[in-house]
């Protein structure tokens, strides 16, 4: 989702970022030096990236030369013969690397987004070489050497207090690195890094082939009764483009649940989709990722061990928000037994629904979705197909999101078309800050494509720098099915939702205010990272907001009031369910890594571990699967979320209560976006992250208001 500059103990976080973005490439013949433009900074506004010029084979030469250059300056700073000074090492090696992280960061924010064949062949030849290279950086002894004696005598060094941040993160890096450990248990690490960043790799791509693969194809439009035209004449043309002419392709989201299941009339299509869904990554064939989720739970287990740590749970929350992996459990266990008490209360309606009817059956995770929309239509009298016309995209964008952010912070946006995309529909916005001056460029790459990967994400391709002046190139991702050619993009609840999150992401990067690169934008703790752009949702049905931007494609009639009033009434509707499979997979990340090695399951075991693990919990409710299961769950085996996929659920405990400070302070105004970006969304991290917290909202965290966001704060009957 982010991209900071890839310098000294900051390149340790590069492994997860081989998968994090679920990425790809290929052995290419070199490319002439002379015309890489990866070598050289990009001459357009911003460093924007030059997408036209760059082509496979200029990846693979320009991250070799990055990581000779990058070992070189380390080099100059380990053995500098001038005693060690805050400059001639920290900020020497916020500088160094500009080559290596320049090209890495276009190679992985495009093999998330655009990837091919050649890019996949090269993420597996660099996995290892990556990281193999930033442990020749972190396990330099003579380097840590200057950083220990610095850290040392911190407090005596006059440093301002974001420089003797820097100080203590760069200690801290080295040290969860290995910096300490003996020469021997070292070079086990640099083995399991390396180990760990191929398996990494594999799953990654090992996820996004088999989604591919697993699309689900049917014969006739009467299998797929209750779908729209439109949604029909997608289907059909992705069959097309398949080499199934005639028939109708319906693809699998990274989610366990589809959004065609809502629709279907016909329950075996439901079953059909939802099977194939949940078989993902654990059927046997050339994309099962059971061994590699094996062996990724036992090797990381076993470099927390050789790091001290108990699991690998433990060394991951050690710098988080929330504390310790017992808080951590006591939370999702708190949450656990009103969520699933609700979404049996949940399954019972619909269950009464089913037997109401001639050939009743017991309701299954197929059904959930289907029969969730008939009990909202019935007890709420509207359905998403009401909404939809009221959500065109480009609306939603400049009417809503931006609207939004020109009311909280001043902000002005300008669509340019000069600049080059990577992606036809990829569109590009020049942001002003409220005083006409140019803050950032913004990407907007919204539609899905089968070389994209699932999901929703942002990325920076430029952060913002204060040692060089350089301004942030922000990014943001969705996947929304592209409709009929010449038909209006419209959209979905959740999807407008997405865009609204997303953006409070691309905030955070772009009003980074920070002197140091180590520190910019989202460079913040994994369970925190979430909290602004969960809060920024909040602006998607403010009155003033959502007036705004929800009108009628055709008519421009604005969405009626009593539909609002619905859509508002039914905001806690089905959160039983949705609280429950979030819950499911972050349950299943925890017990994954609170292992030691030894209990780590073979690959003959996950499946059996998962559900054993869903039963301790007290999760295992059929209906309701986990959001993920372990075998496609990219975001903890191949993206930055292992051991920190609770951060959704704890970054909205952060979010709802600073929600509820927004309203008590009036709401959409400058004062109070100036508030959040002046003490929050501008810090990066250079501060404490709960520390940032209560500097916004005046206080510490409660978690009152998301349980009644959630309609879980009502006792179990």
């Amino acid at each position: 989702m982010r991209t900071n500059l890839l310098t000294a103990p900051a390149l340790r976080l590069l492994a997860a970022l081989l998968a994090a973005a679920a990425l790809h490439a290929a052995d290419a013949p070199p490319a002439a030096m002379t015309d890489n433009p990866l070598l050289r900074e990009s001459p357009l506004p911003f460093h924007y990236p030059q997408f036209d010029l760059i082509r496979n084979e200029h990846f693979l030469p320009a991250i070799e030369q990055g990581m000779t250059e990058h070992l070189r300056e380390v080099a100059a700073i380990a053995h500098n013969p001038a005693r060690p000074t805050f400059d001639n090492t920290i900020v020497a090696l916020e500088k160094s690397g500009a080559l290596l992280t320049r090209a890495t960061t276009v190679f992985f924010n495009l093999s998330g987004a655009h990837t091919n064949p050649a890019m996949q062949q090269i993420q597996r030849t660099l996995a290892p070489r990556l990281a193999a290279h930033s442990d020749a950086v972190n396990l330099d002894p003579a380097l840590f050497a200057r950083v220990r004696a610095l850290y040392d005598a911190r407090d005596s060094l006059g440093l301002d207090p974001e420089s003797k941040r820097l100080l203590w993160r760069y200690y801290q890096d080295f040290v969860r690195a290995g910096a300490l450990l003996a020469a021997p248990e070292q070079a086990r690490l640099r083995a399991l890094n390396g180990e760990l960043a191929t398996l990494q790799t594999a799953f990654a791509q090992n996820v996004l082939k088999e989604r591919d693969a697993s699309a689900v194809v049917f014969d006739t439009r009467a299998e797929l009764a209750g779908l729209s035209d439109s949604q029909l004449a997608t289907m059909a043309a992705a069959a097309k483009a398949a080499g199934k002419d005639g028939k109708f392709l319906v693809a699998l989201q990274n989610t366990t649940g589809q959004p065609p299941l809502a629709d279907l009339t016909q329950r075996a299509a439901r079953e059909k989709i939802m099977a194939a869904s949940l078989a993902r990554g654990s059927r046997g064939g050339e994309f099962d990722n059971r061994a590699v989720v094996s062996a990724l739970a036992k090797l990381r287990a076993e470099r927390a061990a050789l790091l001290g740590y108990p699991h690998h749970a433990a060394f991951q929350l050690a710098e988080q928000t929330v504390g310790t992996v017992d808080r951590l459990n006591r939370l999702l266990a708190q949450l656990a037994v009103p969520a699933v008490a609700n979404a049996r209360r949940e399954a019972a309606d619909m269950q009464a629904l089913i037997d109401a009817a001639p050939g009743g059956f017991p309701l299954s995770a197929a059904d959930w979705r289907f029969y969730a929309e008939k009990v909202r239509a019935a007890r709420y009298a509207f359905d998403e197909s009401q909404l939809k016309p009221y959500f065109e995209l480009d609306r939603v964008l400049r009417d809503g999101v931006f609207f939004a952010a020109g009311q909280l912070y001043g902000l002005t946006f300008k669509e340019r078309h000069d600049l080059p995309v990577y992606e036809p529909t990829v569109r590009v916005f020049d942001v002003f800050d409220a005083d006409g001056s140019p803050l950032a460029i913004f990407l907007a790459d919204f539609y899905a494509r089968p070389n994209k990967n699932g999901g929703a994400w942002m990325s920076a391709y430029v952060s913002q720098d204060g040692l060089t002046g350089r301004l942030p190139v922000v990014a943001n991702h969705l996947n929304i099915p592209p409709p009929p050619a010449g038909q209006p993009t419209l959209l979905t609840h959740d999807f407008v939702k997405t865009m609204f999150h997303e953006f409070g992401h691309a905030l955070h990067g772009m009003f980074s205010h920070v002197k140091y690169p180590r520190f910019a934008g989202t460079a913040v703790p994994r369970d925190f990272v979430e909290f602004p752009s969960q809060v920024n949702e909040m602006w998607m049905t403010w009155p003033a907001v959502l007036q705004h931007y929800a009108r009628h494609y055709q008519t421009g009639a604005p969405l009626p009031a009593e539909l609002l009033a619905k859509v508002e009434a039914a905001e806690k509707f089905n959160q039983g369910f949705a609280t429950t499979e979030q819950l499911g997979a972050t349950l299943l990340d925890q017990a994954w890594h609170q292992l030691d090695a030894a209990a780590v399951p073979g690959a003959d075991g996950v499946v059996a571990f998962e559900a054993a693990a869903l039963k301790k919990a007290g999760v295992d409710f059929a209906p309701v699967p986990p959001r993920y299961r372990s075998t496609y769950f990219a975001h903890i085996f191949s993206g930055g979320y292992s051991a920190g996929y609770y951060s959704y659920l704890w970054s909205e405990v952060l979010s709802a209560d600073s929600v509820e400070w927004f309203k008590a302070h009036g709401g959409l105004t400058r004062a109070n976006g100036d508030h959040f970006r002046q003490t929050l969304l501008s810090r990066g991290g250079t501060d404490d992250a709960l520390q940032l917290f209560r500097d916004f909202t005046g206080g510490d965290p409660d978690l009152q208001p998301l349980l009644v966001k959630r309609g879980l704060d009502a006792p179990a009957k």
